[in-house]
């Protein structure tokens, strides 16, 4: 029986994998390393079901006493994908990509919270979630006016004082809630 993507990216070893990995090239030794509780053959296991499921990528090769290295990180289109790399997503590669891009960002919030200090009012950090009731129009001005507010800003260069700051955003459809009135619809 096949694994479906969740079962694949949500095994505690491949987690701690993919957190390892986000923003970053790692070597299976370099992995071994980082996470010496996981045996040797179990990283390997691991890696090659990773990379089999697009969940991670080889970015290089290369020789090292006659046996091939290998670095692993998360695939480009993890954070965003282009226009063509959505209009020819399966279900099955928005899952993975959608699950290497959440990867990412649980990656990056662990390195902020391991951080000597953390002051989450200082640091601006904060994370919600809302439901916006929008008709198609209203969302149209809604995702014109978010681009508007936040594509001069990414022309900003470091330095002049900047702290990087990563924004991650997600939409998507919301159930609606089971009501009295909603009973029986299915």
């Amino acid at each position: 029986m096949r694994e479906s993507w969740a079962d694949l990216a949500l095994h505690p070893v491949r987690i701690r994998i993919l957190r390892a990995v986000a923003g970053t090239r790692l070597t299976t030794q370099d992995l071994i390393e980082r996470l010496p509780d996981i045996p040797q053959a179990t990283m390997y296991r691991h890696l090659a079901t990773l990379v089999r499921a697009g969940l991670l990528e080889v970015a290089a090769e290369r020789k090292v006493r006659g046996a091939v290295e290998r670095e692993y990180s998360l695939p480009a289109h993890g954070a965003t994908l282009d226009p063509a790399a959505l209009a020819s997503a399966t279900p099955e590669d928005h899952a993975r990509y959608f699950t290497a891009f959440m990867s990412s960002l649980l990656a990056e919030f662990s390195r902020y919270l391991a951080r000597e200090r953390v002051d989450f009012a200082a640091d601006g950090v904060g994370y919600h979630q809302l439901v916006l009731h929008l008709t198609d129009a209203e969302l149209g001005e809604f995702a014109a006016g978010l681009n508007a507010l936040v594509g001069p800003l990414l022309a900003n260069e470091p330095g002049d004082g900047r702290t990087p700051r990563l924004l991650a955003t997600v939409l998507m459809p919301a159930d609606l809630p089971a009501t009295a009135e909603h009973e029986g619809d299915d």
